[in-house]
């Protein structure tokens, strides 16, 4: 009986003992190893999300590593160069004298008033029109420091140096139409007038009521939104959201057509010409361009477009707004809160129009044509 006993003990003595012995072999990693790992892998990740957040140095136009210039330039008193190109009669003889701001991606060559405009209004009128890249784009300088207030000052000192007379007509479209805010803001004195054609806004303004700029967010695609949101909330991530490849960008900046409407897709084919000057609006890079218009539009602004004053109380000049009611990238409805919170402007909504409007027939003379001689007649398009 104890012999039986004192076996039943000593066999599991024994496996307990091999059970210790396979214990004791297994690998373990020194002490304070662990966390060492983790410091070092959290530290790299840390490297390469400051990397990856980082936007390269841009690829400046004359610089040994930068495109050519081939634009006639003016430079500005802090350093910068703008470039800028000129239409109709000569500014000498001209009797209006109008500074077009391009919309997003676009550049200089994107005037759609002057490329619309039928020689006829340019000479009867005497209209001289000098449209520039922007900041970044085609073969202006960027500017790491712009600010909603610097565009308009860029603008002022162009037309200073062209030698326009102490007040000029501004029209913008688009991203470009955003920026006649700034100007009615900064540089009224300046102005003669302003034309603002399918507006940019900012869904953050805080004017707006929450529920409406609410629906008018919710109507766009669901990255534009996400685009939007890191914009505003956090730009320093505003490169690396539209340059990774794990969620969809901006679809603006994919070059998606799925926000143009019927109208738009009609009339698109008159953009042909830009084929021939389009690798030039990005050619510097799209972080100072595209990316920065992206932070400086839909930051957080400094003032509210609706809080501003007629820049014409004894009409002097007057403020033109021009909208399409099927615009799939700018919502009408925003718009039209606008224009009832500013009665000085004067609204044009065109039925049945998408935001590429200004390319039908007869658009830009009437565009034009309301803004210098108060003449309102929209074509039949």
């Amino acid at each position: 009986m104890a012999a039986g006993v004192n076996r039943k003990i000593s066999a599991a003595s024994a496996r307990s003992h091999t059970r210790k012995g396979k214990q004791n072999s297994s690998f373990q990693l020194p002490s304070g190893m662990f966390k060492t790992i983790l410091v070092v892998f959290f530290m790299g990740l840390l490297a390469w999300a400051y990397q990856a957040t980082r936007p390269p140095q841009p690829k400046i136009c004359g610089s040994p590593d930068g495109p050519p210039v081939t634009a006639t330039r003016i430079k500005l008193s802090d350093g910068r160069h703008l470039a800028y190109k000129e239409h109709g009669v000569n500014k000498d003889v001209a009797k209006y004298k109008i500074v077009f701001v391009h919309g997003f991606d676009s550049c200089r060559h994107d005037t759609v008033v002057a490329t619309t405009l039928s020689p006829d209004v340019v000479e009867d009128l005497g209209v001289y029109i000098v449209s520039f890249d922007r900041p970044g784009y085609g073969e202006s300088d960027p500017n790491p420091k712009r600010t909603l207030k610097s565009l308009p000052l860029d603008i002022e000192e162009l037309a200073d140096q062209l030698g326009l007379g102490s007040k000029f007509y501004v029209v913008g479209f688009s991203m470009g139409g955003q920026v006649i805010w700034t100007c009615l803001k900064y540089i009224p004195h300046r102005l003669a007038g302003a034309t603002l054609i399918a507006p940019v806004v900012n869904y953050w303004w805080p004017g707006f009521p929450a529920n409406l700029s609410k629906e008018a967010y919710s109507q766009q695609f669901p990255q534009d939104q996400w685009a939007l949101r890191i914009a505003h909330y956090t730009p320093w991530l505003t490169y690396w959201w539209n340059t990774q490849k794990w969620f969809p960008g901006c679809s603006v900046i994919s070059n998606s057509i799925d926000d143009f409407s019927r109208r738009d897709l009609e009339l698109l084919p008159r953009f042909s010409s830009r084929k021939g000057y389009e690798a030039q609006v990005r050619q510097q890079g799209e972080f100072e361009s595209l990316h920065r218009d992206m932070m400086i539009g839909f930051g957080t602004w400094e003032f509210d477009p609706m809080d501003l004053k007629n820049p014409f109380p004894n009409n002097e000049g007057s403020v033109h707004l021009w909208m399409g009611d099927e615009d799939g990238f700018v919502p009408v409805t925003l718009q039209r809160y606008i224009a009832q919170q500013l009665p000085w402007i004067h609204y044009h909504e065109l039925p049945g129009m998408g935001h590429m409007f200004p390319l039908a027939d007869g658009m830009g003379d009437a565009i034009i044509k309301a803004l210098l001689i108060g003449e309102d007649s929209i074509p039949n398009i």
